[in-house]
């Protein structure tokens, strides 16, 4: 388990925000499931006034030993091509960060090669996981420490909302082959074409991931022993990131698979770390779904997206801000004379 303390979460607070909104002039809880992520807000911010003015997404590169398996479409090297682009302001997530006004921290957690972003290497990628474990414990602890600090240093920063996000060819292969030992489901379940695989090569990846669990023998009731045997150093910054979010009380936004996997290998950790999470969207890759169950998450978004990188994770910000106008300006049923709907 991994030592901490968790921030409190204020309950009057939450009072607070569900009184506000029912005293809004529309139909009670007509704005759903965008209602209820302002409510968890106010409790983890400790105030009705929710803010998410200042926002940052995290993405965490690394590479992944699996990849000589063949199981992707791409080079390795695409890595720390794509984690350049990134640190440059050039990639997919940064041009959705600039429209909805966050800042993007390029994360070097385990490239093979130097990067351009910031140099937080445990390791140059894990090793196969086909052969032999991923990682030392140590390895993983340290990762999840580093997720863990950077959250910290976003508090300092004045953040007060993080997006988790990653870049790692092979890490839908990595990630598949967690969710199958914590969810207890075949590889076959919970593993999809990652970048766009064939049938041919969908069947190898799912072999592979069995191979990958049987050679390690990981335990499912120890989530860290999952994590180092199987797992990508860019999942286990990113659970750092979850942990990190209880501990210093900021809301962390769930992206996609592979970041949903690193929020249960969060909360099988710390226990109580998912009341700090919010779910953005449901991933097209067959486990999203069922990861998000685990948490007893909702998504807000459902638009089959699988593009990583924070992006699906950037996109939920806009709909908060539209959801906070409605709570902070909209008339109120004093102000016209109306009388509140009531619950039936």
């Amino acid at each position: 388990m991994i030592e901490i303390e968790k921030s409190s979460l204020d309950e009057s607070a939450g009072m607070c925000a569900k009184e506000r909104w029912d005293s809004i002039a529309k139909p009670l809880g007509s704005l759903g499931l965008l209602e209820d992520v302002i409510v968890k807000l106010a409790k983890i911010q400790h105030t009705e006034n929710v803010r998410i003015d200042k926002r940052r997404v995290i993405v965490m590169c690394s590479d992944n030993g699996v990849v000589s398996e063949g199981v992707t479409q791409s080079e390795s090297s695409v890595t720390a091509l794509c984690a350049d682009e990134i640190a440059d302001g050039r990639s997919n997530v940064n041009a959705i960060a600039d429209t909805v006004c966050a800042d993007v921290l390029a994360v070097d957690i385990g490239v093979a090669a130097n990067t351009k972003a910031l140099d937080k290497k445990i390791a140059e990628g894990t090793k196969n996981i086909a052969e032999g474990v991923a990682m030392t414990r140590e390895e993983a602890t340290r990762a999840i420490m580093t997720g863990i600090e950077l959250v910290r240093d976003s508090e300092i920063d004045g953040v007060n909302i993080i997006v988790t996000g990653e870049m790692g060819i092979g890490n839908t292969t990595t990630s598949a082959a967690i969710a199958s030992v914590l969810l207890g489901l075949s590889p076959c379940d919970v593993t999809g074409r990652g970048a766009g695989l064939d049938d041919e090569r969908l069947a190898h990846k799912i072999e592979v991931i069995g191979r990958a669990i049987e050679v390690n023998a990981p335990e499912p009731d120890d989530a860290l022993d999952v994590l180092s045997k199987l797992g990508g150093l860019d999942i286990a910054g990113m659970a750092g990131l979850f942990i990190g979010g209880a501990e210093y009380g900021i809301p962390v936004i769930i992206d996609g698979a592979i970041s949903a996997v690193a929020a249960l290998i969060a909360e099988r950790l710390v226990p109580g770390c998912s009341e700090y999470m919010l779910a953005s969207h449901v991933s097209a890759e067959p486990v999203g779904k069922l990861l998000l169950e685990a948490l007893g998450l909702k998504p807000v978004i459902t638009a089959e997206m699988r593009l990583g990188e924070g992006t699906g994770g950037l996109m939920l910000l806009p709909l908060l801000d539209c959801a906070l106008s409605v709570y902070n300006s909209a008339h109120r049923f004093e102000e016209i004379d109306l009388e509140r709907y009531r619950p039936l």
